[in-house]
């Protein structure tokens, strides 16, 4: 009996169970990475794009009296403002929207956050997504053919 004991042990019983239960929890974390992140960067492109769309729609306030009489063309920096918070809202994000100092750029920032599906159990609920554009007006350009 002692020197049963005392004999060491040589089967490996049990160690296939370990390394499988290892390689099963890491590569679920590997799934969980691609997947949040796989999502993250979508959430990022529906809002540039929520931000893109917003911009333009501000982009169509220009300043009637510069633009009728063909002087310039600004944007209405109110009216603009007003037309991008508008698109926000209704498409159900929030963000800033700012006009440059001469009327010529319209700047959209949109802002949100995703909520992880394998994060948490790391401690990480959500993520933060940022969206951004800028509208750009331009008078007197002309066509690819010179028109």
């Amino acid at each position: 009996m002692v020197r049963r004991l005392l004999r060491p042990r040589c089967d490996d019983r049990g160690g296939i169970a370990v390394f499988v239960a290892v390689c099963v929890f890491a590569l679920i974390g590997i799934i969980g990475l691609a997947v949040d992140g796989g999502s993250k960067m979508r959430a990022t492109e529906r809002a540039d794009y929520i931000a893109g769309e917003a911009a333009r729609a501000g982009g169509q306030a220009i300043s009637p009296t510069d633009a009728i009489s063909g002087t310039a063309t600004v944007l209405d920096a109110q009216a603009a403002a007003a037309a991008a918070q508008a698109y926000l809202s209704a498409a159900g994000v929030t963000g800033t929207v700012s006009v440059s100092d001469n009327g010529t750029r319209l700047r959209v920032t949109v802002t949100g956050s995703y909520r992880t599906k394998f994060l948490p159990a790391v401690g990480i609920g959500t993520l933060s997504v940022t969206g951004h554009a800028t509208a750009t007006l331009l008078h007197g350009v002309t066509g690819p053919q010179g028109n």
